[in-house]
């Protein structure tokens, strides 16, 4: 069974998010802030977090941060700030989906149903790629850069593999944001932005000139390799 971390200071909408999920087949626990949750995080494991960011003791991209050391674990981001800013802070920290609060109950769970199958790799895998820089094995989920391991978290694994089965063509944005994040993702374009910006400083040799994760302005990206 899929276990849901619920993370929010709102035990109104705590208890209503743990009803919703739990109806449809989800295990639930939850915390009211952000210790709480990374108490439990290292200790019950759970498949995806539903996080705040208005916490009353660690902001909340404190706690995706924190967590982006250890794990690679789904974080949906659920909040009630607006700015586009913060909501770009949220995803370069780590985290997988931004939900603005007030939301409706069907959108939270087709982006929960979507976290789940990142969080599953495909069974098929583009070739291993093999550059001057950096390697990366699909299949296993291993990443390297001059010989260093890289960690890489699923959602940029299944960016890179949206990319690399189709070598230097053109992979409309669109696409791409179906493909890794799900239908009803087609316009959130600034997902793409902010992941390809994270990608770059993670393997490419010189980020602000990239050789190999490259940008058809608002058209698609293409992976050279």
């Amino acid at each position: 069974m899929t276990k849901i971390l619920v993370v929010d200071d709102e035990p109104a909408l705590v208890r209503t998010l743990s009803i919703n999920l739990r109806a449809r087949g989800y295990e639930v626990t939850h915390a009211f802030d952000g210790r709480t949750a990374l108490q439990c995080i290292a200790e019950d494991t759970p498949d995806v977090v539903v996080l705040d960011l208005g916490l009353p003791d660690l902001d909340g991209v404190q706690v995706i941060r924190r967590v982006r050391r250890t794990s690679e674990l789904p974080i949906i981001v659920l909040s009630a700030r607006h700015d586009s800013d913060d909501k770009v802070e949220a995803l370069d920290e780590g985290a997988d989906d931004y939900v603005t609060k007030p939301f409706g109950m069907d959108e939270l769970l087709a982006r929960v149903r979507a976290a789940v199958r990142r969080r599953t790799p495909s069974s098929a895998h583009p070739e291993p790629v093999r550059t001057d820089h950096f390697t990366l094995d699909f299949a296993e989920r291993v990443a390297t850069r001059d010989g260093s391991p890289v960690k890489l978290t699923p959602t940029e694994w299944n960016l890179l593999e949206a990319l690399a089965i189709r070598p230097g063509h053109l992979v409309p944005q669109a696409e791409l944001l179906r493909e890794v994040w799900g239908p009803g993702y087609e316009k959130d374009t600034h997902y793409l932005r902010v992941y390809v910006a994270g990608l770059r400083r993670k393997l490419e040799p010189e980020p602000g000139r990239p050789r190999y994760l490259l940008t058809d302005p608002g058209q698609g990206y293409r992976f050279s390799c």
